[in-house]
């Protein structure tokens, strides 16, 4: 199965908790029917992107990374590449390989999107339809800062760094997705 094929299946079975989550996930969808590398950096118009909320064993706390092009405090995440099987494999591949730690947990389904412009590795202004997973980390994990990073740390879930107040919606679409499984 294509990463593409994977990426509306994934969004068709996902239902967000929200009606601004519901609307961007009916664009989402309707961009991926238009649009056949819609999963491809190369795609200029935007393209998907998969990102990851890496929770604490506790879940207290938000592993960050201080990203250096763009100068702010931002979850783990990035580009789907060609050996990407799901989105929620880019996802983990990312936190996995920006956070160095081992035995991640990602949960099946997204917990929120986003669509962001962005100048990214094309050189040119495009969007970021960014799809957001929660990853939990094994209890005692310690990050390790990669060449990705400007800095990485864990945050109180409630005490954010100044400047990444556009985490909130992400954070409180976690607990939402707990909420209404219980």
């Amino acid at each position: 199965m294509s990463l593409h094929v994977e990426a509306t299946d994934t969004l068709s079975a996902w239902r967000p908790s929200t009606p601004e989550q519901e609307s961007l996930r009916q664009a989402y969808l309707s961009y991926l029917d238009a649009r056949a590398d819609a999963c491809e950096r190369a795609c200029a118009p935007g393209h998907l992107t998969a990102s990851a909320l890496v929770l604490d064993s506790t879940e207290r706390h938000v592993l960050l990374t201080l990203h250096p092009r763009v100068g702010r405090w931002l979850q783990l995440g990035g580009h789907c590449e060609p050996g990407d099987v799901s989105l929620r494999a880019a996802a983990l591949r990312e936190a996995t390989e920006e956070s160095g730690m081992d035995d991640l947990r990602i949960d099946p389904l997204p917990v929120h999107l986003d669509v962001h412009p962005v100048t990214c590795s094309l050189g040119v202004p495009t969007r970021h339809f960014d799809v957001r997973f929660v990853v939990r980390a094994p209890a005692g994990a310690e990050p390790v800062r990669s060449d990705e990073s400007d800095d990485l740390r864990w945050w109180p879930i409630d005490a954010l760094p100044d400047g990444s107040d556009d985490l909130v919606p992400l954070i409180a679409s976690t607990h939402s997705q707990y909420e209404s499984q219980a």
